[in-house]
């Protein structure tokens, strides 16, 4: 029974972590990010310093940014390795709430270590404690319980060992896998304990495949017995249980048409002739046209977010709903005749139960997808002045030569998209989160090369792109990465970035400037809402943020920290900078100046948002009538 430190237990632990899935055995825990501080540099930080074992310390910039970056390098290796995060008390601490979010509502592992305040409460307030006078025992790290999956704090140092048992049960959870939260009070983290060696030693948790119950497999075969024209729609699930050419051949064998959620994405091959592409709100024409013809709806991995289901207005009064998910809080969504099983074994299951089922669909697939294609090619030249007008208010028509003017642009978001995706590589992998970036994405970028789409959509956290980028490369060393993100999500947090240069983890950051939050943007105004705080401009005279749009320049911010860096106003530029950027061994950073309102939208779906009911402006009053239209058609649960 070996005497050390609670934190040197913690380190000597997290080292010794393995994971196996399907016979595959994998090292558990690669390293910890850290932003030392006083509450956790003599602590943990004396334990990593002494005797780090295998374990590689990354020195994060922003507490959010390296937590985001661990939850990307989680997902890419499909959750079977990880990077721990560690954190000092209070401001460093809360910091990381929002990653913590993130990550749970992904279902992707994160273990954070928060620095925490005295356990003997000797020298309160310590610097940075936040005193809650109704009781002493809370302290900032309790702001984690409502995003975490699992959440602990170490009062004595004997706690530790059925705090990490239960911690790595948490995060090699199929179902319901988050962020695990152990609170470090910062002088128990120095305090003595005979460690038992069965504690220390090598330990291995399997991650095993959920087997579908007999009677709900032949459930759901009922239910698909008897539709004419089903569609699958394939989550996050799909991805995770690695059942993508599963998926494929199941739909090959029926004739039934599949669809891809963002979290889906890269699960399945987008060149596929079944594959519809993205549903719901980003997705795209033709899944949205299936969709709403559809007699039964097979849910595979998906928790239906009310993105995917266009707030629950997409299908049929009629239609009938079928899950597939290891998680039966999400098995249950939409009153479904559901299995609660791992996507892969489920499927297999199912193939052999609905034996020669066929659906009615003949030629209705190839149809919208050959109409899809024609959209396509007009994205990929859109111009302004070309079809361009209609999209837009009149106070963009305003704007538009305005943008052109500061910027000397009038490349468009869609035709830049879609020229990116003609020159990188197949497997490059994609990471993006936030904006009018996502729709794009969704409806235009192709995948058929596994797990090349990292999209955080189930946040949607402003920031994670660049931070997601670099825990990407970090999982990913041998394959080009690219951070697609706005401005306005760039000026949100990009602190990763620097350490992407420190580690000599190559990223590309493609940077879509349009002046301003453009999604929201487009949100307000097309409810009949003023142009309000969603551009980047100055004040006028009288006082409203209606000035003079503001002129960046983020190439030379990327020049700055040590990136090549391109500014881009044209294709020929843009394809000079794509081209040049691959060349490249250091973080490159591609500052891509489009036309604001030049994004994709609609095809067929509506989003539910909170109008007000009362205003005196008739554009408010439209907008709250169309939705009280849309919201009558919808299902109610």
């Amino acid at each position: 029974m070996p005497k050390m430190t609670m934190a040197q237990a913690l380190v000597k632990f997290l080292d010794n972590q393995y994971v196996s899935f399907d016979g595959e055995e994998t090292k558990f825990v690669e390293g910890i990010f850290t932003v030392f501080g006083h509450g956790i540099v003599v602590g943990l930080g004396q334990a990593l310093d002494e005797d780090p074992g295998s374990l590689k310390v990354f020195q994060g910039k922003n507490e959010q940014g390296m937590a985001h970056a661990a939850t990307a390098f989680a997902k890419m290796n499909n959750r079977r390795r990880i990077i721990a995060c560690a954190s000092s008390i209070g401001p460093g601490s809360a910091n990381m709430v929002t990653a913590a979010a993130t990550a749970t509502v992904n279902n992707v592992p994160l273990l954070l270590f928060p620095a925490d305040t005295f356990s003997t409460r000797q020298p309160d307030p310590v610097l940075q404690q936040f005193e809650q006078a109704d009781s002493l025992s809370i302290t900032t790290t309790d702001a984690f319980r409502p995003v975490a999956r699992y959440w602990d704090r170490i009062t004595r140092p004997e706690q530790l060992m059925s705090a990490m048992i239960n911690a790595m049960r948490a995060l090699t959870d199929t179902a319901n896998a988050g962020a695990v939260v152990i609170a470090l009070p910062q002088d128990v983290e120095g305090e003595t304990y005979d460690y038992p060696e069965s504690f220390l030693q090598k330990r291995v948790h399997r991650i095993t495949r959920i087997s579908p119950v007999d009677n709900e497999l032949a459930d759901i075969a009922d239910v698909i017995r008897n539709a004419e024209k089903p569609l699958v729609i394939a989550g996050g699930g799909v991805r995770y249980s690695e059942a993508g050419e599963t998926l494929e051949r199941f739909c090959e064998t029926f004739n039934i048409p599949f669809s891809e959620t963002q979290s889906g994405k890269s699960a399945v091959h987008s060149s596929h002739p079944l594959n519809l592409g993205g549903v719901g709100v980003t997705g795209n024409a033709p899944a949205n046209a299936i969709a709403k013809e559809a007699d039964v709806v097979i849910g595979v991995g998906t928790r239906f977010s009310d993105f995917t289901t266009a707030s629950k207005s997409l299908f049929r009064a009629d239609a009938k709903f079928v899950t597939i998910n290891t998680d039966r809080f999400d098995a249950y969504k939409l009153d479904a005749v559901k299995c609660v099983a791992d996507a892969k074994t489920a499927l297999l299951g199912l193939e052999t139960a609905l034996g020669d089922y066929k659906t009615a669909y003949t030629t209705e697939i190839a149809d919208v997808k050959q109409a899809w294609n024609e959209e396509v090619r007009r994205l990929a030249d859109y111009h302004y002045g070309e079809g361009f007008e209609p999209l837009i208010k009149a106070r963009y028509e305003a704007t538009i030569p305005e943008f052109i003017e500061t910027f000397g642009s009038a490349l468009t978001q869609t035709e830049a998209l879609l020229k990116i995706r003609s020159l990188i590589a197949p497997d490059a992998v994609a990471v993006a989160a936030s904006g009018s970036l996502p729709g794009d994405m969704q409806r235009l970028w192709t995948t058929d090369a596994k797990d090349s789409y990292n999209m955080e959509y189930g946040y949607s956290c402003m920031g994670y792109e660049i931070s997601g980028a670099f825990g990407s490369k970090l999982a990913k060393p041998d394959q080009e990465v690219y951070a697609f993100v706005g401005d306005g999500a760039f000026l949100m947090l990009h602190s990763e970035l620097i350490t992407s240069l420190q580690e000599g983890a190559k990223i590309n950051v493609v940077l879509f400037d349009n002046a301003g939050f453009g999604c929201i943007n487009n949100l307000q105004m097309s409810n009949g809402i003023g142009n309000l705080a969603t551009e980047f401009r100055k004040r006028d005279e009288n006082g409203a943020l209606l000035g003079s749009l503001l002129h960046i320049d983020y190439a030379k911010v990327g020049e700055g920290y040590g990136c090549k860096a391109y500014t881009v106003r044209t294709l020929e530029e843009l394809a000079f900078a794509i081209e040049d950027a691959k060349k490249q061994t250091v973080s490159t950073l591609i500052d891509v100046k489009v036309l604001p309102k030049t994004m994709t939208d609609g095809y067929g779906a509506w989003w539910h948002v909170g109008l007000a009911s009362t205003s005196n402006k008739p554009s408010v009053q439209e907008a709250y009538k169309n939705k009280a239209e849309n919201l009558s058609k919808a299902r109610k649960y």
